[in-house]
């Protein structure tokens, strides 16, 4: 579905993307980023609104930016709140779908069956002024599928939703992606854990990481892991640990042992019962952090040169 080859996008001397190679096929995809990553700017690219500084993107087959064949079949939306506040959300989505070639009368009927699908048909004759940042957010997504797209673009698209917002809208989506193609950018894990996507990490400008949440786990599982130990001696756990294999460092924090190791499992079996025959008062055992939380967070902090 969308093949990129060395892609980087400079706003005069700063980097927005950096040297970016990735092959996404069709289905669900999860761009995964703190705010500043560079995941705008990659969307952007993506869905033919940003011109390559060096390397190329292909969609479908084609290049986007320019190429009406190609954007007809992308819906878009953005993070950046609606510009436009004095329409309702009816005449907002109505005009975009013109924008993709339909007729007025069939743009009007487009519109109120997407915003009947997000939930604010309701509100579809309501200025947007009057609506609140979730009604807002609901009126982009509905302008995003108005059209009926084959690969859908989402940009932090659950922010300011309530929880029961949230929720109908991350299943219409999920919804939508078992017969069509998705990218969801997010700062947060849990909002993509919850579309059962494969997982793109991009930390300043830099792919990072990519692949379905198992390869991406394979990947730090092949990295030392943090185990954490709270007891009164701490000086004497650290020096069993030392003696274990695997253990590449040995940190104390305000009583707390963090062992990095490639076999964690040694921390447990063996370093943990020997403290507790040597009475070492071991009160807290706190193991790897293996949630995709964990391991976002981890690569965080390895892409900022934190070891651990």
């Amino acid at each position: 579905m969308i093949e990129i080859r060395n892609l980087t996008k400079l706003y005069g001397s700063v980097i927005g993307v950096n040297d970016v190679s990735v092959d996404l096929a069709d289905g669900a995809h999860g761009l995964l980023g703190p705010n500043g990553a560079g995941k705008t700017t990659f969307l952007g690219l993506v869905t033919g609104q940003l011109r390559p500084t060096m390397g190329s993107v292909l969609v479908f087959g084609e290049r986007p930016f320019g190429n009406p064949r190609v954007l007809r079949r992308i819906g878009y939306c953005p993070a950046a709140d609606l510009g436009d506040r004095s329409s309702t959300p009816r005449e907002w989505v109505a005009y975009l779908v013109r924008l993709s070639g339909f007729t007025s009368a069939a743009a009007a009927a487009r519109a109120d069956a997407a915003l009947e699908r997000v939930g604010l048909l309701d509100a579809a004759r309501r200025p947007l002024v009057t609506l609140s940042k979730g009604m807002r957010q609901r009126a982009k997504l509905a302008g995003a599928i108005a059209h009926d797209p084959d690969l859908l673009v989402l940009d932090e698209p659950f922010v300011g939703l309530d929880p029961v917002a949230r929720h109908d809208l991350v299943e219409l989506v999920r919804a939508w992606a078992t017969t069509r193609s998705l990218i969801v950018a997010s700062h947060l894990l849990h909002e993509v854990e919850a579309l059962d996507a494969g997982l793109a990490v991009i930390l300043g400008g830099r792919l990072v990481a990519s692949g379905t949440p198992a390869e991406i786990r394979g990947l730090v599982d092949s990295m030392p892991a943090e185990v954490k130990v709270r007891c009164r001696v701490p000086r004497r756990f650290a020096e069993i640990a030392c003696g274990l294999g695997g253990v590449e460092g040995v940190r104390i924090e305000d009583g707390l042992v963090v062992v990095a190791t490639r076999q964690p499992a040694a921390v447990f079996e063996q370093a943990v019962p020997q403290a507790v025959d040597e009475r070492l008062g071991v009160s807290e055992v706190v193991p790897a952090d293996r949630s995709l939380e964990g391991i976002f967070g981890h690569l965080v902090r390895l892409h900022r040169g934190v070891k651990g």
